[in-house]
């Protein structure tokens, strides 16, 4: 769980990155969660962007997402959602305490 400090450096970190994955109205597919499970451990914050043919809530995507890749939800501002969690293999962002 993030405290507010960390959700807001990342807030921070996430204003300079590109979101790199769209949901569409296939919705929160099992490939979908692996691209984006693949992309956290590579990166560790990643953003996405719900596109209007997609009929699901977004923060039902949010929290669907975070839930199957054990992850938070930094943020959902529109139609972008930003999500985080620690590499096991080389964390490089260093959260505020």
């Amino acid at each position: 769980m993030l405290s507010s400090k960390q959700r807001s450096y990342l807030k921070g970190l996430a204003n300079k990155i590109e979101p790199i994955f769209q949901i569409g109205k296939a919705g929160v597919s099992p490939e979908l969660i692996e691209a984006i499970d693949d992309a956290l451990e590579a990166r560790e914050l990643v953003k996405c962007t719900v596109l209007n043919n997609c009929m699901e809530d977004i923060k039902y995507i949010a929290s669907a997402i975070s839930e199957r890749t054990k992850s938070d939800v930094v943020q959902i501002i529109g139609k972008k959602i930003v999500i985080y969690r620690e590499s096991k293999e080389k964390s490089t962002i260093v959260l505020p305490k």
